[in-house]
């Protein structure tokens, strides 16, 4: 009884001193509108997504250059059609050959790995998400 409490009082503290984009990270309960860092970075993916799914279709290297900026893990050849969405992008991870139809949505609030060889249809979502 003894260690539950002292594992509750644990978390208890953690969880009171911890900003709110450390909580995420650790897979913990979190606010994402209480952290300004969190909010930035969201803004700023939103920013970056918004541009890519503007872009002419015919700029396939300028698609790369904007979707590498919104995802920091990815190979080489990849395909993703637009729309595209996603809350960080920072905590996707994409595999050689990955190929996404029109309308991706990843809500990445933990981390999201697609490996190698991957094809996603239309209007696909993948929502890693715990927040209160």
């Amino acid at each position: 009884m003894l260690e539950l409490i002292n594992t509750l009082t644990e978390l208890y503290m953690l969880n009171h001193i911890m900003t709110e984009k450390e909580k995420m990270i650790k897979g913990l309960l979190y606010n994402p509108n209480l952290d300004k860092a969190l909010v930035r970075e969201r803004v700023r993916v939103k920013d970056l997504c918004r541009a890519y799914n503007s872009l002419d279709p015919n700029e396939r290297e300028k698609e790369h250059e904007v979707m590498k900026k919104i995802l920091v893990k990815t190979k080489e050849h990849f395909r993703i059609n637009p729309n595209f969405w996603c809350d960080y992008g920072y905590n996707i991870e994409i595999g050689e050959n990955f190929f996404s139809n029109y309308n991706l949505v990843i809500l990445d609030c933990a981390k999201v790995t697609f490996g190698d060889n991957v094809a996603i249809g239309p209007n696909c979502g993948f929502y890693a998400v715990g927040i209160h």
